[in-house]
């Protein structure tokens, strides 16, 4: 309601009589950030945690690790990121996440972090004694030696639940939020496969496929967060191997190809569902992109409608991949194409006018730039998507350049 005010009283002076009566459809929506393939600094995330506020996001999916870099800097394990992190100064500290978690929680936004397990691991991991990546072997026998040396965590050893236990304890106090993310995707068998370890493991556990070993994997970690106090939201691929998963887990369903059947099966299993299939915001053409996640409905597939009435179409998540983002351009891919996404989980599913939406975006990416939001144009400004003011903001950006030699 704040925010509403706020952005009445930003057009000038005074406010008309204004009554509104609204609420969000969805309790979930969500902005995920990768910062493990290019580093973002705090500055960068507090100025898009804003921004998520200004358009009433209020869920940050912080994907803070993978297996290009762990710039998490733990206490238990400082090991990792002094060997994972592109350097010492790419790195989040305690203070660091404080301070980004108490930002959010001022503005209405919860924190959720992700470490995703067992695949998407490499750098960082390779420092931990014990080692607990499962070691390849080539084909004939011998373990393979620089690239492709480990694959994902060693599912067969205690040493590895012995560190995710600890890590995500410590996770704990960090980050207060119920729920982790604790991925689960894109685990390849290759490196399981060629190992004998993992091979005599298997068969002393009448295990049959790589899925079940992934499966027997997830649940020893999914029932170690539960005896911890700790819910998790995961990648689709722990609810379709069949993982016996507790009743408050939220499915995140990633899988572009038929993200309607897959929200069909989660949610008519009685899970709650997050979406963000349809949302890949790092996918970038030529021209207008937003209306193809605007005119996206959540609720479309089969018993949808059902589901959506019993809040198991939890909401929807925007997802920005940085393998070609950093904080030089960010927030401008970022913004305002994102808040076409949140319109979509604050709206009512009968406003979908894209002519209409254009004119409300435009104005809201000038309010950002206003804000000191470096939003990018969302028109080309000319026919046939000339708007009145021929696709101009009364505050054009204007960027703060300072020559490092004038320090």
């Amino acid at each position: 309601g704040l925010e509403s005010l706020s952005q009445l009283v930003d057009r000038g002076s005074f406010v008309n009589g204004t009554a509104i009566v609204d609420a969000p459809r969805y309790q979930f929506r969500a902005t995920m950030i990768d910062t493990s393939r290019h580093f973002y600094p705090v500055t960068v995330i507090l100025q898009h945690i804003d921004a998520m506020a200004y358009s009433k996001f209020n869920v940050l999916h912080w994907h803070i690790v993978d297996s290009i870099a762990f710039p998490y800097q733990s206490a238990a394990f400082p090991e990792m990121s002094a060997a994972g992190a592109y350097s010492p100064d790419h790195v989040y500290t305690a203070s660091d996440i404080q301070r980004i978690v108490a930002y959010a929680r001022d503005r209405g936004i919860r924190v959720i972090p992700e470490f995703d397990t067992p695949g998407h691991v490499r750098t960082g991991y390779t420092a931990l004694d014990p080692p607990i990546l499962t070691k390849c072997y080539d084909a004939s026998g011998a373990p393979i030696v620089g690239v492709g040396a480990t694959g994902p965590l060693n599912p067969t050893i205690n040493a590895t639940y012995d560190f995710l236990s600890t890590l995500y304890k410590e996770l704990q106090s960090l980050f207060p939020d119920k729920f982790v993310h604790v991925g689960g995707d894109e685990v390849p068998p290759d490196c399981w496969a060629s190992n004998p370890g993992v091979q005599a493991y298997m068969k002393a556990h009448s295990l049959t496929s790589f899925a079940d070993l992934e499966t027997l994997f997830e649940q020893r970690l999914l029932d170690m967060l539960k005896e911890q106090g700790t819910s998790y939201i995961v990648w689709q691929e722990i609810f379709d191997n069949g993982a016996k998963i507790a009743p408050d887990t939220v499915i995140d369903v990633w899988k572009g190809a038929n993200w309607q059947q897959e929200m069909a099966s989660v949610t008519k299993a009685g899970f709650h569902s997050v979406l963000s299939a349809p949302f890949y915001l790092n996918y970038i053409s030529y021209g207008e992109d937003w209306p193809k996640y605007y005119t996206v409905e959540p609720s479309n597939f089969t018993g949808g409608e059902a589901a959506d009435k019993a809040g198991l179409v939890g909401g929807v998540e925007v997802c920005m991949w940085s393998e070609f983002v950093d904080a030089t351009n960010f927030i401008s891919r970022e913004w305002p194409r994102s808040a076409a996404v949140g319109e979509r989980g604050w709206s009512n599913k009968k406003v979908r006018d894209v002519d209409d939406a254009r004119y409300r975006l435009h104005e809201f990416r000038c309010k950002l730039l206003k804000r000191g939001i470096n939003a990018e144009p969302i028109t080309n400004g000319g026919n046939p998507q000339e708007l009145d003011n021929h696709n101009f903001c009364e505050l054009e950006w204007e960027p703060h350049y300072v020559r490092p030699w004038d320090n």
